[in-house]
């Protein structure tokens, strides 16, 4: 692992394939909540005879310290974008999962000279119609913003967060206001503004960034694709869907 200096902190990545040059091609592999460099490895080696590959550990997640702040995807674009401008290269292609997806969708809308494409494997970011199942979800937040107000007068307030909160929010430890902001961030405006070529991946079986809003998406970016990818959901699609996604990524690449 290498480490490098944004604006606001240092953080960590780690370089495969080819050294960063003006007449190389250039990967960004950007992790998904909770995870790190590691979820996108297996991923990146498959192309490391083809280009430069910086695989990050965003701020707080992986080998890097957590945010000086409560930073949105916004915040993490803006230092990103900071050590991008640090390389030369002759194309650079942000390939994302979940919320890796959400940080590249705030650089190519405000920093369009950093980002030649954007590969989004189930992305997030959009607001989705109220299924019964996300009707539960925001009953359970509404329950747990009313309990809470209890917990100076006793209530445990672990025990709240076990009881009614999502397996992110309760796994988020110090980066909980982190992830409170970014869930709640809408990315519709910001994705209208992207001009460079987006290819959109999802599971089938997604839950958690439903292939609605990947639909949604290829309508609001101009040159936007989208691919389904039947029985996988929102982690297995990294695993067992790895060399189908490899196939959609590669395919990519002639468009960039």
């Amino acid at each position: 692992m290498q480490t490098a200096r944004l604006l606001d902190i240092e953080f960590a990545f780690k370089q495969i394939g080819k050294p960063p040059g003006a007449d190389v091609s250039q990967f960004i592999w950007a992790h998904g909540w909770m995870q790190s460099h590691s979820a996108l490895l297996p991923l990146a080696q498959s192309l490391d005879r083809v280009g430069s590959h910086l695989l990050i550990d965003f701020p707080g997640f992986g080998a890097s310290p957590k945010p000086p702040d409560v930073w949105g995807t916004r915040d993490y674009a803006d230092n990103i974008a900071v050590w991008l401008k640090s390389f030369l290269c002759r194309k650079r292609i942000w390939v994302g999962h979940s919320f890796g997806c959400r940080v590249g969708i705030q650089l190519a809308a405000h920093y369009p000279q950093l980002i030649d494409g954007l590969f989004l494997i189930a992305a997030p970011g959009l607001p989705t119609d109220l299924t019964w199942k996300k009707y539960k979800i925001k009953m359970k937040i509404y329950a747990y913003k009313g309990l809470k107000r209890l917990v100076p007068l006793g209530l445990n307030k672990q025990w709240l967060i076990n009881r009614l909160g999502s397996q992110d929010y309760q796994n988020s430890g110090m980066l909980r206001p982190v992830f409170i902001k970014v869930v709640s961030e809408d990315l519709t405006e910001v994705a209208s503004r992207i001009q460079c070529p987006v290819h959109l991946v999802y599971g089938e079986q997604d839950t958690e960034a439903l292939p609605a809003i990947g639909q949604r998406y290829s309508e609001l970016i101009q040159n936007a694709s989208f691919h389904l990818l039947p029985r996988y959901n929102h982690y297995n699609i990294l695993t067992a869907g790895r060399h189908q996604v490899l196939h959609q990524l590669k395919e990519f690449m002639g468009r960039v």
